[in-house]
């Protein structure tokens, strides 16, 4: 069964005007995600707006579709996964010295029974794919966090 909620943080010595920037150009999302080679919007960026996604892992490439569900300039933007009912979200928050930024996947409703026995059959079981997922995370927002503070 998946973990309702998967999650990583890290501090980011730039403005949040900066880091939201970054993260709210989903076009540069496979320039942080390890996982990600194209997400693409239709439309302006706000609830409710539909995109078009391209995954890899090694050799296996697959497309997903999702919906963005919160949009709150310089604060936070959340997408739910059609093909697996996950919300994947970046929440920012000011800090002393920058920006606090959190991503998070969210499976309160627990995933779709196909993209479970999809992971089990080809990617190695749930919770092995999950501890993937986590450190893609670490890896994104070490990469946003280069991005952001010009490095």
């Amino acid at each position: 069964m998946a973990d309702p909620l998967l999650q990583a943080e890290i501090d980011i010595a730039a403005p949040p005007e900066k880091v939201w920037e970054l993260v709210s150009d989903l076009r540069l999302m496979p320039k942080w995600s390890p996982q990600c080679r194209l997400m693409k919007v239709f439309g302006p960026l706000r609830a409710g707006a539909k995109t078009v996604n391209v995954n890899r892992r090694g050799l296996m490439f697959w497309p997903t579709t999702s919906q963005i569900t919160e949009f709150i300039p310089g604060e936070k933007l959340a997408f739910r996964v059609n093909e697996n009912n996950t919300v994947w979200s970046y929440e920012l928050e000011p800090t002393a010295t920058g920006t606090r930024l959190v991503e998070s996947r969210h499976a309160e409703n627990g995933v779709k029974p196909i993209s479970t026995v999809l992971v089990n059959a080809v990617m190695g079981g749930v919770p092995s794919f999950e501890r993937e997922l986590v450190q893609g995370m670490n890896d994104s927002l070490a990469r946003i966090k280069a991005a952001a503070e010009g490095r």
